[in-house]
């Protein structure tokens, strides 16, 4: 049976790029973001739990990033990192997932408003500018809450091969 070195179950450099657990970074920087700039450039009227979306999308972030960075620049030799990575990702995971669910449920009541200003509008005289910028709100959070599950499955996925990953080491 052959040994197992950190180095052969950590990649580091450009080996980053390659591995296919941390080839997942990428998306979830992506994907994050998008989460993070979409409901910022929205107003915000359901304050608590979209102060809950924004501090998750840039805690992880501001964690990958850093976590990106300590494996591009070889400092995760030690034997606790495959633990140390499962760990984190299925934080981000669990943090994303329960971003994503109030999130979508915001993005449900913000269509109900919607669709009773288009019914209103015809019969109060309301101005016609008010619906279609309602509309572009709704069509904002429509994409992160798109964005911010397609960032949960891609910290999921990772945290399921970094756990293989975690196992064969």
């Amino acid at each position: 049976m052959a040994s197992t070195t950190m180095g052969d179950v950590l990649p580091t450099g450009g080996r980053v790029f390659t591995s296919i657990p941390d080839l997942f970074f990428i998306p979830e920087f992506v994907f994050g973001g998008l989460v993070w700039m979409l409901v910022a450039s929205t107003e915000v009227v359901y304050k608590n739990p979209m102060g809950w979306v924004m501090f998750v999308s840039i805690f992880c972030f501001v964690m990958t990033t850093l976590w990106f960075f300590i494996f591009l620049c070889g400092a995760n030799r030690s034997s606790s990192w495959p633990a140390l990575d499962v760990g984190y990702h299925f934080v981000a995971t669990v943090f994303y997932l329960s971003a994503s669910v109030p999130l979508a449920f915001i993005t449900v009541l913000d269509g109900q408003v919607l669709a009773a200003l288009a019914a209103l509008a015809p019969v109060s005289g309301l101005n016609s500018d008010l619906p279609l910028d309602t509309s572009k709100i709704y069509k904002l959070h429509i994409a992160a809450v798109v964005m911010s599950f397609l960032a949960t499955l891609f910290y999921f996925i990772h945290t399921i091969f970094s756990a293989i990953r975690w196992k064969r080491s």
